[in-house]
C-alpha cells in the first residue's frame, strides 16, 4: 500500500532531510514539502493526502492549530525539537511524536506504524461492510456473522466468541483489543477489561451488569461511561 504524504516544516534543512527520508521509503510517494501550514492547505484540499509529516512551531498557523482543521482522512506524524508538546500531539490523534534531530531510523518506524493504520482500516472498513469475519480455531478458520454474536470473553491469550444460535462458544488465539478494533462500533462495545459486548442484543441491564440468559457481564468503571451514554439513548 502507498501513502501519499506531505512535510510541512518552516525549517529548510529539516524540511529536505524528511523529504530525503520519505523518496528513501518504498510506499511512500512525496506530493511535496512546504514551509508552513497555509502553504499546504491547497495542496491537502485537492489531493488525497494520507500522511502529514507536521512541524508543531511555525509562523502564521502552528501544528497543533492545523491539526484539529484536518481532514479525518490524513493522519499526522508531529516533528519538533520540543518534547512538552507529546502529550498535546496525542490529543489530536497523531500517530507518533518525533524529536529533532531526527534518525532514518526513527522515520521509518513511524511511517511504518502509518501504513500499519491504515491497512487496519481498509480491513475493518472490509469486515465491516461484509458483516463477518474468519477467525481462527482449531486450526480451522471459522466464519463468525456479527449478527450471531452475543458478546465475547478474553480468557488469557484466547478470546471465547458466544453466539446466540445455540452453537458452543468459539475460542481463537487473539487478544482483545485485536477483536474490539474489528468490531463496528458503537454496535459492538467493551464493558470490561475481559467482555465486547454485542449492544443491540442487550435484553436486560441489571445493576451494572449485562444479563444473558443465566450469564452476568460486568460493567466495570472504566467503561461505565460509555456504556451508560450509549444506553441513556435509547432508554424512554
Amino acid at each position: 500500500m502507498t501513502l501519499n504524504c506531505i512535510i510541512i516544516d518552516d525549517e529548510p534543512l529539516a524540511a529536505e532531510l524528511l523529504s530525503t527520508y520519505a523518496e528513501r521509503t518504498p510506499f511512500l510517494r512525496l506530493v511535496g514539502h512546504y514551509n508552513s501550514a497555509v502553504n499546504a492547505i491547497k495542496t491537502i484540499r485537492e489531493n488525497q493526502i494520507d500522511l502529514i509529516f507536521l512541524d508543531i512551531q511555525m509562523p502564521e498557523l502552528s501544528g497543533m492549530e492545523f491539526a484539529s482543521i484536518l481532514p479525518k482522512t490524513s493522519r499526522i506524524v508531529f516533528t519538533t525539537a520540543f518534547s512538552q508538546y507529546a502529550l498535546d500531539g496525542y490529543k489530536v490523534n497523531a500517530l507518533d511524536y518525533l524529536l529533532k534531530p531526527i534518525s532514518y531510523e526513527d522515520f521509518l518506524r513511524a511511517a511504518n506504524k502509518a501504513q500499519d493504520w491504515f491497512m487496519g482500516q481498509i480491513k475493518k472498513e472490509a469486515w465491516q461492510s461484509d458483516r463477518f469475519m474468519f477467525v481462527k480455531s482449531e486450526y480451522k478458520l471459522v466464519r463468525v456473522n456479527f449478527d450471531d454474536i452475543l458478546y465475547i470473553e478474553g480468557v488469557k491469550d484466547y478470546v471465547k466468541i458466544y453466539l446466540d444460535n445455540d452453537k458452543p462458544p468459539i475460542m481463537s488465539l487473539m487478544n482483545m483489543k485485536k477483536i474490539e478494533d474489528s468490531l463496528p462500533k458503537p454496535e459492538f462495545m467493551r464493558t470490561h477489561r475481559s467482555y465486547v459486548v454485542h449492544m443491540t442484543k442487550i435484553r436486560l441491564v441489571d445493576r451494572l451488569r449485562v444479563v444473558f440468559n443465566d450469564q452476568f457481564i460486568p460493567i466495570s468503571e472504566s467503561y461505565k461511561e460509555e456504556v451508560q451514554e450509549y444506553l441513556d439513548k435509547h432508554t424512554f
